[in-house]
C-alpha cells in the first residue's frame, strides 16, 4: 500500500489498544481508537477510516448492534476482535456484515494478513461496483441485487457469497477458498454450510434452481459463477 491506511480500533481494553498500536504502527498502519461504541461511531463519522477492528464487549452498547448501525451506512471492511468464541456469536457477526472474526488471545501476523486481504477485497469491490449476467446485476456498493429489473432480496451472508462467486466469474473457487473468505478459517470444513446457502441463493436467483446455470457446482472440488 503506497498510502497509510487508517485503522480504527474500538475496544475498551487499554493493553489491546497498545498492542495493536504498536503492531500495526509497525506494519505501515495509522491508528485511532475509541474506548465506547459512541466514541467509535463519532470517530469513523469524523476521519477517513479504511477499516474498523470492533471488540463485541464495550461498555456502553453490544458490538453487535454497534455492527448493525455502522453497516447503516459504512461499507468499508469491518473485523470483529473479540473474547468470544460462541458460534452463534461468530454467525450473527458474519451474518450482520463483518468481513472477518478473530478470537482473543489473536496472532499478530495472522491479524495483519487478514486486514490486508480484506483491504485488498474492498478496493476490488470499489473498482467494479456493478456486476452483470444476463438478467441478473449485482450493485456491490448498495448491496441491491436485481432480476430483471426487480429487486431480490438477500441476506448479508447471501449477497457477499453472490457477490464473491460473480467477482470470480467463470473461475472455479474451492470450497475452501469461499469458506474462508465469507466466514473466516475457522469453518474451512463446513462444506454443508455452504451448500445450504447455495441452494438459498439458488431458490432466489435462478431461473430452475434445480438446473442452476448461474452458481454452478464443481463437484467434490467448489463452485463457479456462469454466464
Amino acid at each position: 500500500m503506497n498510502q497509510a491506511e487508517n485503522i480504527l480500533i474500538i475496544d475498551d481494553e487499554v493493553q489491546i489498544r497498545r498492542l495493536l498500536e504498536i503492531t500495526l504502527a509497525a506494519n505501515g498502519f495509522n491508528t485511532f481508537f475509541a474506548a465506547s461504541g459512541r466514541e467509535g461511531l463519532v470517530s469513523a463519522a469524523t476521519h477517513n477510516i479504511s477499516m474498523i477492528l470492533l471488540d463485541l464487549g464495550l461498555p456502553d452498547i453490544d458490538g453487535l448492534e454497534l455492527l448493525a448501525k455502522f453497516r447503516e451506512w459504512y461499507s468499508k471492511p469491518i473485523i470483529i476482535l473479540t473474547v468470544r468464541d460462541a458460534e452463534e456469536d461468530i454467525i450473527k457477526a458474519l451474518d450482520s456484515g463483518a468481513n472477518d472474526y478473530l478470537t482473543k488471545p489473536f496472532r499478530s501476523g495472522e491479524l495483519v494478513a487478514r486486514m490486508r486481504a480484506a483491504l485488498r477485497l474492498s478496493k476490488e469491490k470499489g473498482d467494479n461496483p456493478l456486476l452483470e449476467s444476463g438478467s441478473l446485476t449485482i450493485d456491490t456498493v448498495s448491496h441491491v441485487v436485481r432480476k430483471n429489473g426487480a429487486i431480490i432480496k438477500l441476506t448479508t451472508t447471501e449477497f457477499s457469497l453472490l457477490a464473491l462467486l460473480a467477482r470470480n466469474k467463470g473461475r472455479v473457487l474451492t470450497h475452501q477458498h469461499i469458506l474462508k473468505e465469507i466466514w473466516g478459517f475457522g469453518y474451512l470444513e463446513q462444506t454443508q454450510y455452504l451448500r445450504v446457502f447455495i441452494a438459498q441463493l439458488r431458490k432466489k436467483i435462478e431461473d430452475n434452481p434445480s438446473i442452476p446455470t448461474l452458481l454452478i457446482t464443481e463437484s467434490g472440488i467448489g463452485y463457479r459463477f456462469g454466464a
